[in-house]
């Protein structure tokens, strides 16, 4: 159980100031910055350093931006290791981090990629009528019978599309359902029942159109194997290939996130070491309630990094 996995956040880790330390200080993580904004034609370190968080809470902006700074961090943290990962994920959009770090598709690609994505979100479901919540405290039974009822008081859909680790779950759906569930869910005694900083909701069949016409954006791209093991979201018991790369990210758009399952792949694959590379430290909290006997680190800034090579024994 010594091999190290690498994990990468989505959307909801996204602030203003993040990746500053990678940009300001190191070669490869200005160059990451610079690349993304060659690529899609504007300034990305202007936008991840200053925001406002309005702007990078908007899909179509939360996605570029996320996957440019959990690059720079990854490239940063391999340079300064050394370490190759045994085995990659990314929790919703930082599944695209994962395959472009196995070399699946190109940072490039996957800019375009993303960007594309958070356009078709966008419009199958405009800024105001979609929702996310974070929910804990009751079990899953309880929130689906809550699923049920909420979307039958005539606000619109709510599903239960994230199960992040035991006893914590997300719900997708329309603005109105999403808070009607957060108020059923407060009733009902749940220890925490909060709306997400995304403005669609994702993992819903909600998105099932914006899917379909995805596929024709993938269709486009050329798509390698990995290098790395790549663990999917919405089946973390198979892992990407070539030939079922585009099809895995097609139903990740409308499917739950199985992050549990997906920690839970990583230890039975002889991971001892998880680091998260990318802002925020979200999916460190999520892999300490799935299981503590992993060790977790991760890499957001330059103090980070340095207390993530050390504990790895790379000083």
């Amino acid at each position: 159980m010594d091999g190290t996995g690498v994990v990468f956040p989505g959307q909801g880790s996204q602030y203003p100031g993040m990746g500053r330390d990678f940009f300001l200080q190191f070669r490869e993580g200005r160059d990451t910055f610079e690349e993304a904004g060659d690529t899609l034609g504007f300034d990305m370190a202007s936008l991840c350093l200053e925001g406002p968080q309005e702007k990078l809470d908007l899909t179509v902006h939360t996605q570029t931006t996320i996957l440019t700074v959990n690059i720079a961090a990854y490239r940063v943290f391999r340079n300064r290791t050394g370490i190759t990962p045994r085995v990659l994920a990314g929790h919703s959009l930082g599944e695209y981090s994962a395959l472009c770090v196995a070399g699946a598709i190109s940072f490039p690609n996957a800019l375009q990629l993303v960007q594309i994505r958070g356009k078709l979100q966008q419009e199958a479901v405009p800024p105001g009528t979609g929702s996310m919540a974070a929910l804990m405290g009751l079990s899953r039974e309880e929130i689906e019978m809550i699923c049920l009822t909420a979307s039958s008081e005539g606000a619109g859909i709510v599903e239960l599309t994230g199960f992040n680790a035991p006893g914590q779950y997300v719900v997708s759906g329309h603005a109105e359902a999403v808070d009607g569930m957060i108020r059923k869910v407060r009733e009902r005694g749940g220890t925490m029942a909060v709306r997400l900083p995304v403005s669609v909701p994702c993992h819903s069949s909600l998105l099932r159109e914006a899917a379909d016409r995805f596929r024709e954006a993938l269709l486009k791209v050329r798509i390698e194997s990995c290098r790395i093991p790549v663990i999917p979201n919405c089946d973390p018991h198979i892992l990407h290939d070539r030939d079922r790369t585009a099809d895995l990210l097609v139903r990740q758009i409308h499917s739950p996130v199985r992050w549990q399952e997906t920690i839970e792949r990583m230890a039975a694959m002889g991971v001892g070491s998880i680091v998260e590379a990318g802002p925020k430290k979200v999916l460190s909290g999520l892999v300490k309630r799935i299981d503590r006997t992993r060790r977790i680190m991760n890499v957001e800034d330059r103090p980070s990094l340095e207390k993530t090579a050390a504990l790895l024994g790379k000083a």
